[in-house]
């Protein structure tokens, strides 16, 4: 746990921060809904970039929350992993990447597909 400041922060002049403390902050509490169904993933690649999923992210993933329409997932699609939105019409599931230099891939029977989990945080370094 770190101390949470109880302060909006402005961009301006500062101030000393000991004054301001609220409590304290654990991220497990923050960020963590359902613990044992929550596992984290680095990300590879661009794919994701527009939906603000960059390369070197680290990914808070969570098999408790239902893959529903428009929900960033993981999934294994034929022994690969690999995070997209899913796109739901009708019967028709699509993994639909977040960069026009991707193509969108509709799900079919002959494949070997399975969600992993719903992507719930993406926590990454700021440049």
């Amino acid at each position: 746990m770190r101390p949470l400041i109880g302060s909006e922060i402005a961009a301006g002049f500062p101030s000393p921060a000991q004054d301001y403390i609220e409590s304290t902050l654990d991220l497990n509490e923050l960020l963590i809904e359902h613990p044992t169904a929550t596992f984290f993933v680095r990300v590879q690649g661009f794919s994701m970039v527009n939906a603000g999923i960059n390369p070197e992210d680290i990914l808070i993933v969570d098999r408790a929350v239902e893959p529903t329409h428009r929900k960033i997932i993981i999934a294994v699609l034929d022994g690969e992993l690999t995070v997209k939105r899913l796109e739901i019409k009708g019967d028709l599931w699509f993994l639909v990447p977040e960069n026009p230099e991707f193509l969108s891939l509709e799900i079919t029977e002959d494949m070997d597909f399975q969600v992993w989990g719903v992507v719930t945080y993406s926590i990454h370094k700021i440049r």
